[in-house]
């Protein structure tokens, strides 16, 4: 039977951003000694793509072999598995894992590398808005810039969790960031950028851990 719908709301702020993170959990994370996770981003969008820095983001904020979280980097995983999770291959669906794992040679290098789950992660971040102007001069007595700028930008992604022992859904959760860059010149350009994406990814990634090794879950 699965759990009841679980819904954890975390807001960060930060300067000029906020991120607000949404879970739907059906089982709790079972990660033991040995396991490793693997965080994929989703690039079968012709719009977009799921940026791959973001992805190595998740990864390395999310690796911590002390508490139990070995993560298996996205390029490593993809070519040891070629050709089956390149963006025209990989499987869209849990249940596209059975299939997959008829394959002798692709069940045998996920067991050789202790692949528990899979960790999918679609969306993008954008620029949503811009305003104002700066203007930038030269002349015998020097050079300066005078103007002010803003720019908004709004990451969305959604993070769906599969087990692959298992062969389900074990949950999913959704990052919403926001926030809004200035650039003030006088004379000199002064850039004050919200960190969206990367505050997108630090709030996954801190859920993901929760996910994964709930607390006081033992790590062997």
């Amino acid at each position: 039977m699965f759990k009841p719908l679980i819904v954890t709301i975390i807001i960060f702020v930060s300067g000029c951003t906020t991120v607000v993170i949404d879970e739907y959990r059906r089982s709790d994370g079972e990660l033991t000694e040995g396991d490793s996770v693997v965080i994929l981003g989703r690039r079968h969008s012709s719009e977009y793509e799921t940026e791959p820095d973001l992805i190595a983001c998740v990864g390395r904020e999310l690796h911590n072999p002390e508490q139990g979280v070995n993560i298996i980097p996205e390029k490593e995983f993809v070519d040891i598995m070629y050709p089956w999770f390149e963006p025209r291959t990989a499987p869209m669906h849990v249940r596209s894992l059975d299939r997959l794992m008829e394959n002798k040679n692709v069940r045998e290098r996920m067991e050789a590398y202790g692949v528990k789950y899979i960790v999918w992660i679609d969306g993008s971040t954008e620029t949503t808005a811009s305003a104002g102007s700066i203007s930038c001069t030269i002349s015998t007595g020097g050079a300066g810039c005078f103007g002010f700028g803003t720019w908004d930008k709004e990451s969305d992604y959604e993070a769906a969790v599969w087990d692959f022992r298992d062969r389900e859904l074990s949950g999913k959760l959704s990052a919403d960031a926001k926030g809004t860059s200035y650039m003030p010149a006088i004379v000199i350009p002064i850039p004050l950028i919200a960190r969206v994406q990367n505050n997108a990814c630090k709030g996954m990634a801190l859920q993901l851990q929760q996910f994964l090794v709930p607390s006081g879950a033992p790590n062997s």
